[in-house]
């Protein structure tokens, strides 16, 4: 016979249960959301091999305008051109894993029709580009030159010191407050080749370093400690968290080189309040470089940027207490063989949400 201790117990997994599948489920306005991002970003990625050749082409005009007697100092530049278009398959293999990328989107995506000839050569690639959207964006081309390289800074071996740098302290931090995630690594060679550095000629050491491959993944995905619950959502964070659903059903927000990426970074603030659980943790590392502080010439662009003390002043209205802050140094999908390297001081914190007090 059921004891009155084990009802109860079976009656809180009961609600744990339906918590976890509130959480996890795509809602519809979640998948509105998704689909109305979803031809700009494909338009972006499948662009890619255009504006890289796009800028293979303004290299050589500049290079046609040189004086003989300068030419004649930097002869093997066309070479490096040459490197970058066809011999090393530098545009070739980074637009083949794009393509590759996006075939494994579910559910399928048919994009037969946005395919050209095979480039030839030694390696036969079909490199996708554009007919989704006749123009895309200046700053949508380099989202997706910044996705190449944050793909090294999360999946490569020469972003290992920037994962150790930020998510490392991120990550004991969650293992000290639940102390029984799910933890597990396994190595994988690389599976994937890129070429992430071949976008700007600026600062290299040598050519070499510009046009080097960089495997990846380094771990498997699946061993990366990503458990069974993970799931991910696309669209603006506010839009898809700030739903009464939501509400109290999360016991930890993370986040990371995030909450400048706001226009109003008062709603995010509120927002993560908002999801938590009373007693919850929020974790963040990250600047305040805020994205739309110089989105000169557009009137309607909103762009709230606060002072770390303004920051954790709203944190404290909407009910935070600081538990830990510190400064840490680090970089952000920085070339490590690059001359320059811009170093970022970001704060970590731990907040908590107190608990609503009772009357």
């Amino acid at each position: 016979m059921e004891t009155e201790t084990e009802r109860v117990e079976n009656s809180r997994e009961v609600d744990e249960e339906e918590e976890e599948k509130i959480r996890r489920q795509k809602k519809p306005q979640e998948e509105v959301l998704e689909a109305k991002c979803l031809p700009g970003i494909i338009s972006a990625y499948l662009n890619y091999p255009k504006a890289a050749e796009e800028n293979l082409k303004k290299c050589e005009r500049s290079y046609q305008k040189l004086s003989p007697a300068h030419k004649a100092l930097v002869t093997h530049f066309p070479t490096k051109l040459q490197r970058l278009r066809g011999c090393y398959w530098c545009i070739s293999m980074n637009s083949h894993f794009i393509y590759n990328m996006i075939q494994a989107f579910e559910p399928p995506i048919d994009l037969s029709k946005h395919m050209r000839k095979p480039i030839t050569g030694a390696l036969s690639i079909e490199v996708p580009f554009t007919s989704l959207q006749t123009h895309v964006p200046l700053v949508d081309v380099n989202k997706v030159r910044w996705v190449i390289r944050n793909i090294v800074r999360d999946w490569g071996s020469e972003g290992q010191r920037e994962r150790d740098e930020c998510y490392k302290p991120i990550l004991e931090e969650l293992d000290s407050l639940f102390p029984d995630r799910h933890k597990e690594s396994t190595q994988l060679p690389g599976e994937w080749t890129i070429y992430p550095w071949i976008h700007t000629n600026c600062n290299s050491l040598s050519d070499d370093d510009q046009l080097r491959p960089i495997s990846i993944p380094d771990i498997h995905p699946s061993s990366a400690g990503v458990t069974e619950g993970f799931s991910m959502c696309g669209g603006d964070f506010v839009e898809v968290f700030n739903e009464s659903s939501q509400a109290g059903m999360w016991d930890a927000v993370v986040t990371c080189f995030f909450i400048d990426t706001a226009h109003n970074i008062i709603e995010y603030i509120e927002t993560i309040s908002k999801i938590l659980k009373d007693g919850g943790v929020w974790i963040n590392l990250g600047p305040l470089l805020y994205h739309f502080a110089d989105e000169h010439g557009l009137e309607n662009e909103m762009s709230i940027e606060l002072s770390l003390e303004d920051v954790k002043r709203v944190a404290l209205h909407y009910g935070f207490e600081m538990e830990k802050e510190k400064t840490i140094e680090t970089t952000y999908s920085t070339n490590p063989r690059s001359m320059m390297k811009n170093r970022y001081y970001p704060v970590f914190w731990t907040m908590r949400k107190k608990c609503a007090t009772t009357t």
